[in-house]
């Protein structure tokens, strides 16, 4: 590895905390932090990602935010390249980069270095599992996707039909699976890599999320969801998202305005469980426990020492 390559990476499950802990770091290590969220790249897509403000910035530069229009797509290639071009640019000014987020695919591509290959399609196939989901839904592809790949059919948010077409036609071009293809990327790390995870005990975490639902309908997340809906955004990437897709349902008419907002919470947990199990079983991270209220002060003392430790580091206190 070259002598300036180091990386803090801080990774969890969502509403666990890891928005405030990654500015005190970035204090204290003088980093700049790159958003390792894969909705958060879309403008205008603000409280139901939970992107952080320019306040809450607190004067932290921030990379990956608002990069792409709501209609354009976004993949874990995608964000490899530009994690990377990130990384050099902060590197090469003497500053820690730190990269934050849930999505476990998007980070693991980073400090992992994946190699993306380009699999075949094949038109004709995903043609005919379009015509499935516009006649029966997405529920039997869900279904096909479990019995031949289940490790995949988990990780990939049900609502998500672009995913789940791909994943079943990169087994039919193939035979491998997607999460085959996975396993089969090299475990070497890329950067010299201090790996921090945050968890909650399980019912803490969810009485977050479920709160954190309820802030982001105050702050104004209907309004936010209705505009996209407005402008007749649908069939596109960022529309799946937690939080966007629930309330689609709702100005569809399909759910009641109290149905919607109990689905994003629950689809919340859901996700929540599987961003665990992912970090748990791809990922070598050194894991801490957050409180779900008071003072987290000890936990950051800690961590801050072990990413001292970890990079040779001295930290700004």
């Amino acid at each position: 590895m070259q002598e300036n390559n180091k990386l803090l990476v801080i990774i969890g499950p969502t509403a666990v905390g890891k928005t405030k802990l990654s500015i005190e770091m970035a204090k204290r290590f003088n980093g700049e932090i790159i958003s390792g969220d894969s909705m958060q790249v879309y403008k205008g897509m603000d409280i139901g990602t939970a992107k952080i403000t320019p306040n809450e910035m607190e004067g932290i530069p921030h990379f990956l935010l608002d990069i792409k229009e709501p209609n354009e797509s976004f993949s874990a290639a995608d964000f490899q390249e530009q994690a990377n071009l990130a990384i050099a640019d902060i590197q090469k000014r003497g500053k820690l980069p730190i990269i934050v987020g849930g999505t476990g695919l998007y980070i693991q591509s980073v400090i992992y270095d994946y190699q993306f290959s380009e699999a075949p399609s094949n038109l004709v196939y995903r043609k005919s599992l379009e015509s499935i989901v516009e006649t029966d839904g997405i529920a039997p592809l869900v279904e096909k996707l479990r019995s031949i790949d289940p490790e995949s059919a988990e990780r990939i948010h049900p609502n998500n039909v672009r995913r789940i077409i791909r994943a079943l036609e990169i087994y039919y071009c193939t035979g491998i699976t997607m999460s085959d293809q996975l396993d089969k990327q090299t475990s070497e790390l890329k950067y010299d890599t201090a790996l921090i995870g945050l968890t909650m005990g399980r019912e803490a975490l969810y009485r977050r999320i479920n709160h954190r639902v309820d802030i982001m309908i105050e702050q104004g997340l209907m309004e936010e969801v209705k505009n996209f809906y407005e402008q007749g955004l649908r069939d596109c990437q960022s529309i799946q998202a937690i939080g966007y897709k629930e309330l689609y349902d709702y100005f569809d008419g399909r759910l009641t305005i109290d149905e919607s907002v109990e689905a994003l919470k629950q689809n919340s947990r859901r996700y929540a469980k599987r961003q665990l199990t992912w970090f748990r079983n791809k990922m070598d991270v050194q894991w801490y426990e957050m409180q779900e209220q008071g003072n987290n002060s000890s936990v950051s003392e800690e961590i801050s020492t072990y990413i001292a430790g970890k990079l040779s580091l001295n930290a700004n206190m």
